[in-house]
């Protein structure tokens, strides 16, 4: 139930008896449409327009990927699916055919499950027998770039289109484009889908684990479409560059159902570090909003040319923390400032954002505050509490931020009891450290998995790497990460910080001399010794740190260094 019957755009309110921050009220749910009838009526107003476009030369208007996911629903079910088959694989990069087949599944009520290609055939079988997968929808060029042997039954597209008859072609055209809006909905029976039944479900990476279902419902992916539709003016022609894969959170729906259900078309690339042919693709359909990592901004920045960015209006960065110097550096080559945003894949995933001025819906949704991941997007509430007593902090206090609204996931699939660890009376437990300042802007200042106790103090990893960073710079490193702060057991200290680098531009010894003459505390400076040089940092496929091999890498290395200063048997 709504907590409000009305809003009022770009009105703020703070209670501050329980240091709670909201930015918006939120709107009527009777107001709202799941993201399957968004889709089908936005398909409608577009259907002379350009609506998807990818790298391999596929465009289809609005109207044509209206047709093709009705005839695609239509063939799953006549051919591959069982009526009771509830769950389906997408084994695809973000493509016009990954897109309209997840629409295809969207409005024939299947949940669909886009699995991560970057984890290795035992994590993505874990996925298919988790999620009780029975088909996988893929295709043979794909298959062939990245075999998988999967534990369900394949069907691949190509197959899929020539089942399609002239009969079935001609069916799906004339519901696509002919019969009503209202009564194709019906007809479908999306007038009875219950916002709260699960639209995807998204697994988490596992940089910390074995990877996690997070179910996201109907209201949970309307939630975050609302959002960029109450923030973020659009602009005549917009186009999203689509690098992300819809396994990640943000790419499922951000850069998938943002342009499927608002005003806004997608032109897509299925390797966000392909910057040649991301510039190449940007310039082709004059994108307008580019949404990565910093990771991925770094390679473009070192590989795009200023013309191929020039109709980039707005760039959203998220995943990982973004350096200050890389928002100067790429708003000095492209002329537009990225703006950061904040969100998880158990809140679906965004909740927090700048917005510029020049794209804020209204005068007071505008600002921007620099190494700030924004003030929550509308219908999203945030606070901090301590982490140990679990209390409500004043505004301004630092610690573990918790988010609510209707964005936060429904659980995770088949694992109550994790999700009761990180859900509290509705209220998800980020597991990052922040802080939300009177106007409502929030910063992240590490994650609590990424904080070192040493000496009975609690150490940041991340502001540790930030610093670092300054020191030593990326121009060495052709646009990839150069170091990251890991930690392992420490008999003395309890815990003793661990620098994974590529090959730096001085000795460690200069690097530590200059860190320590930056004025950070002692017990954030690691020793000498601690510096182990690698050929790459890890990364998840989404562009994030992986804190799980980061760690394996971190230990590997100590031992190997502790095994060849023991001395042998014989020495001693």
């Amino acid at each position: 139930m709504p907590r409000l019957r009305c809003y009022l755009s770009g009105i703020l309110s703070c209670d501050t008896s329980s240091a709670v921050y909201e930015r918006f009220a939120d709107m009527p749910q009777s107001d709202r449409l799941i993201p399957a009838r968004r889709f089908l009526r936005r398909s409608r107003l577009d259907r002379t327009h350009l609506k998807v476009a990818d790298s391999m030369g596929r465009e289809l208007t609005g109207g044509k990927l209206l047709i093709g996911a009705l005839l695609i629903k239509r063939l799953l079910e006549k051919h591959v699916l069982a009526v009771d088959e509830r769950t389906v694989g997408v084994l695809l990069p973000p493509s016009v055919g990954s897109a309209t087949i997840n629409a295809a599944l969207a409005i024939s009520k299947r949940v669909s499950v886009n699995l991560n290609y970057t984890l290795t055939d035992d994590q993505i079988n874990f996925c298919i027998r988790d999620a009780d997968i029975k088909h996988v929808l893929t295709s043979r060029a794909f298959l062939e770039k990245k075999p998988v042997k999967l534990d369900a039954e394949v069907v691949f597209a190509e197959d899929l289109r020539t089942k399609g008859t002239k009969l079935d072609t001609a069916i799906a055209a004339f519901w696509g484009a002919i019969a009503p809006t209202a009564i194709l909905e019906r007809k479908l029976g999306l007038t009875n889908v219950d916002p709260d039944d699960l639209l995807t479900i998204i697994f988490t990476s596992g940089s910390t684990g074995e990877p996690k279902g997070v179910m996201l419902t109907h209201r949970n992916v309307d939630a975050n479409i609302y959002a960029v539709e109450k923030l973020i003016k659009l602009v005549p022609n917009e186009m999203v560059l689509g690098v992300l894969p819809f396994f990640h959170s943000f790419g499922y729906t951000i850069t998938l159902w943002w342009p499927l259900t608002l005003a806004s078309g997608a032109a897509y690339h299925f390797n966000p570090i392909d910057a040649r042919t991301v510039g190449e693709l940007c310039q082709k359909y004059r994108c307008t909003t580019l949404m990565g990592t910093p990771t991925f901004l770094r390679g473009y920045i070192k590989r795009c040319t200023k013309e191929q960015f020039a109709s980039l209006d707005l760039v959203i960065v998220g995943a990982e923390k973004m350096p200050l110097d890389l928002f100067g550096e790429f708003e000095n080559k492209f002329g537009v400032r990225p703006s950061e945003g904040y969100g998880t894949t158990e809140l679906s995933p965004l909740a927090s954002v700048n917005v510029p001025d020049n794209r804020a819906m209204g005068e007071n949704n505008a600002g921007t505050k620099l190494g700030t991941v924004g003030r929550p997007v509308p219908g999203v509430r945030v606070k901090t509490i301590d982490p140990d007593s679990f209390v409500d902090l004043p505004q301004g206090e630092p610690g573990l931020l918790f988010i609510t609204g209707d964005n936060v996931m429904k659980g995770y699939l088949n694992q109550p009891e994790k999700t009761a660890e990180v859900v509290r009376d509705g209220w998800y437990n980020t597991g990052d450290i922040a802080v939300v300042d009177d106007d409502g802007f929030i910063t992240i200042t590490g994650r609590q998995s990424r904080f070192s106790k040493i000496g009975g103090e609690m150490v940041p990893h991340i502001r540790i790497e930030e610093t670092l960073l300054k020191i030593v710079g990326d121009a060495h490193c052709d646009g990839e990460i150069p170091l990251c702060v890991a930690a392992v057991p420490d008999e003395r200290k309890g815990e003793r910080l661990v620098v994974l680098h590529r090959t730096l531009p001085r000795p460690p010894e200069l690097i530590l001399k200059e860190f320590a003459e930056s004025g950070v505390p002692n017990l954030w400076i690691p020793d000498r010794n601690s510096f182990f040089e690698v050929e790459c940092v890890p990364l998840l496929g989404s562009g994030k740190l992986d804190l799980k091999r980061m760690k394996e890498m971190a230990l590997e290395r100590v031992a190997a260094a502790g095994a060849r200063q023991r001395p042998s048997r014989e020495d001693a």
